[in-house]
């Protein structure tokens, strides 16, 4: 199976540091077959381990970066929703300018009493000039220039329960970020897997490629010496000439598979170099049963605490809709900080402490609606959650068959890996002695090559169908396990 180019696009260039599993400049294999010698050309490389693979891709991947970020605004969210129930105190000043002072003159109080017309006409039978009196005894209550400043603290005591709806809400929508990253990371998980061991397998194919044209290459040079000896015919010399050539046209194009492979995995680590896989491919004797992974995963999936996280938050809009009927009471306060030195400002109050409700009689903001609206929602996430169960139960079911049906082709390919080697060997002393033609030598190496490439293929369907088993049912952490205690490690 080769990693296709495209894949390798989803990932993104950039450096990290991560430990070595080996050396950092290991010999790559490659190209070129001298005698019974494989030759390697030395090339930088990184040796990584799956574990060490996955660690780096938790720190430095951008996309888990942004979800980690998105937590930390919901939280912070959260934070605000629960200052709502303390108390809102503000610091007010003004400063105003009249057209004119405020003045009270006696004519003016004599006039606002209910005698004022009778204490007038007194005032006149004994003389007394009003204006005169108005010029002497004309109080300023306010100044052109007015400048006060106060302390004001409103502390709401009862909302209908918005308050609570809010927090409830801010609640909800942190745990949908929660699991949204944890969504992410099993689906980085399931990447990760592709790439490391699609590396790994490409690297059991190109060994394998590298064996076929080892053999063929001796079974050329032994057709050379046969016919310069006059045992075989020119077309046999031919035909192991054209097979051979074959067969390094294939190590080739094995090579830039791999090479292709290690750039998506690359990539996706942030490496600077070829990271080159140290966890080999395996399997496993047996898994456990199919009911304890969708058991695990119906109780631990994200998604299906997406929707619940969902639920709640419309649950909260209930709640806050619903409040809007009813009244709001609350506290407040003043105290003046500064006022003018005039009459109006000695005989206002210091401070003033009070009691306040709120009844809504009329409201636009269409609370009815809203109200049914978010019972809408409810509705819909509880179809969405079955019907998420029931597409979960399915996914999980296919990808462990996927996996047995993987894990029964490996094992069962043994009986013909055993009967491609000895019919190699067969063929080859058949041919030394003049019993078999050089085809059925070929047929016999390739037939080899084949089982051995199907081989690591079911190899790499098991690990790619026993990772997404354990993203999706949460169980990540226990990868390790499979591979290091219970796995088999599959030879090309």
């Amino acid at each position: 199976m080769k990693i296709k180019p495209v894949a390798a696009m989803m990932c993104y260039a950039a450096f990290l540091s991560i430990p070595l599993c080996g050396a950092a400049s290991d010999l790559r294999v490659s190209g070129g077959v001298e005698g019974d010698v494989v030759t390697v050309s030395p090339q930088a490389q990184q040796r990584v381990s799956f574990t060490d693979a996955w660690r780096a891709v938790v720190m430095s991947n951008d996309a888990l970066a942004a979800e980690r970020a998105n937590v930390e605004r919901t939280e912070h969210l959260q934070d605000a929703a629960s200052d709502l129930f303390f108390p809102q105190i503000t610091a007010k000043a003004n400063y105003t300018r009249l057209d004119k002072p405020v003045e009270i003159k006696p004519s003016d109080v004599i006039g606002s009493m209910p005698a004022g017309d009778s204490i007038a006409g007194l005032a006149q039978m004994l003389g007394i000039n009003p204006a005169k009196i108005d010029s002497m005894f004309t109080s300023q209550l306010t100044k052109r220039d007015i400048f006060t400043s106060s302390i004001r603290a409103v502390w709401p005591i009862f909302t209908g329960g918005r308050i609570m709806a809010a927090q409830d809400i801010a609640k909800g929508q942190n745990e949908e970020a929660r699991y949204l990253l944890a969504m992410k990371q099993q689906a980085k998980f399931e990447d990760l897997s592709k790439f490391y061991f699609g590396v790994a397998m490409t690297q059991q194919v190109l060994m394998t490629r590298i064996d076929v044209e080892k053999g063929l290459k001796k079974h050329y040079e032994h057709a050379v010496k046969l016919e310069q000896q006059g045992q075989i015919a020119k077309v046999e010399r031919l035909q192991a000439e054209a097979s051979y050539d074959k067969a390094r046209v294939e190590r080739q194009k094995a090579e830039r598979d791999m090479e292709i492979a290690q750039v998506a995995l690359t990539r996706l680590l942030k490496l600077d170099i070829p990271a080159l896989p140290s966890t080999p491919l395996f399997i496993n004797e047996s898994l456990p049963p199919m009911a304890a992974f969708i058991e695990k995963t119906l109780v631990d999936y994200p998604g299906l605490h997406i929707l619940d996280a969902k639920k709640k938050q419309a649950s909260g809009l209930i709640d806050a809709e619903k409040g809007k009927y009813y009244p709001e009471v609350y506290l407040y306060g003043n105290y003046s900080l500064h006022e003018d030195d005039t009459l109006a400002a000695k005989t206002a109050p210091d401070w003033a402490v009070g009691v306040g409700v709120n009844i809504p009689l009329m409201d636009n903001s269409g609370r009815s609606g809203k109200v049914k609206a978010a019972h809408s929602m409810v509705t819909q996430v509880n179809y969405l959650r079955a019907q998420a169960e029931q597409d979960l139960s399915v996914l999980v079911e296919k990808t462990y068959r996927e996996a047995m049906q993987a894990l029964e082709e490996y094992n069962g390919l043994s009986s013909s890996l055993q009967l491609a080697e000895e019919n190699v060997r067969l063929r080859e002393k058949a041919f030394s002695q003049g019993l078999s033609t050089s085809l059925d030598v070929v047929d016999a190496e390739l037939y080899q090559a084949s089982v051995r490439t199907q081989r690591s293929a079911a190899a790499f369907q098991y690990v790619i169908s026993l990772s997404r088993l354990l993203a999706v049912s949460g169980e990540m952490e226990s990868f390790n396990q499979y591979q290091q205690y219970q796995g088999l490690e599959v030879k090309s």
